[in-house]
């Protein structure tokens, strides 16, 4: 869920704003996974403009504190989760790790990265939630090393399904400052999209491995 509706729309307008989050309904993107996709998403972006990345710091800050109370350490999801999460453990005091998706194939091969031990109350910073299956990764494995996770923060989802019910199944709670229904409300006010975008936008995300497939 969304922390605050006003935070919400701020969020969306400064991604928006910056390129962070582009939205190109008449010649998609395709991501990774394949998918073909009327929205690109590049939160990293954000550690590059002061003000906004402050703006996110403050409001994580205040989102951690206030859904989850003070844990014992900030993870940060590697790599997108990384800047920001660390900028939140400085501003709380706190002790910072990351933590990859799959275990580092040399070295120590290990898959979290810093000082944590057992029974540590955790936080996890994201910066993207689309299916959830990164994300919950880490919180297994932090799971896994003995720490309590109290919840996720990120700064976008995309609010499919299937990362609501991934979620719900892992019982982590996720908290974010924005979500595509804010973005396409602010994308909207600000002309980025027109009215005759939004029932294309919106089909997206009812089905989007199929979207764009003839």
């Amino acid at each position: 869920m969304i922390f605050n509706e006003e935070i919400a729309l701020k969020t969306a307008e400064y991604l928006l704003q910056i390129k962070a989050i582009k939205l190109n309904p008449a010649q998609p993107f395709t991501w990774a996974s394949g998918w073909k996709s009327p929205i690109y998403c590049d939160n990293r972006k954000t550690l590059s403009y002061p003000k906004i990345r402050t703006y996110i710091r403050q409001q994580f800050t205040k989102a951690i504190t206030d859904q989850y109370g003070v844990p014992d350490v900030i993870a940060g999801v590697a790599t997108g989760g990384i800047g920001n999460g660390a900028l939140v453990a400085q501003d709380l005091g706190l002790a910072f790790v990351y933590v990859r998706t799959s275990q580092k194939e040399h070295g120590l091969e290990n898959v979290i990265e810093g000082v944590i031990e057992p029974g540590q109350s955790v936080v996890v910073c994201e910066d993207l939630i689309s299916t959830g299956g990164s994300s919950l990764k880490v919180v297994e494995a932090l799971r896994k090393a003995g720490c309590d996770v109290k919840g996720m923060v990120a700064i976008f989802s995309y609010g499919f399904k299937t990362a609501n019910d991934s979620f719900k199944k892992a019982k982590c709670p996720l908290i974010t400052l924005s979500d595509y229904e804010t973005l396409l409300q602010q994308a909207l006010a600000d002309g980025t999209i027109q009215q005759s975008d939004l029932a294309m936008l919106s089909k997206w995300r009812e089905a989007p491995d199929q979207w764009g497939k003839k």
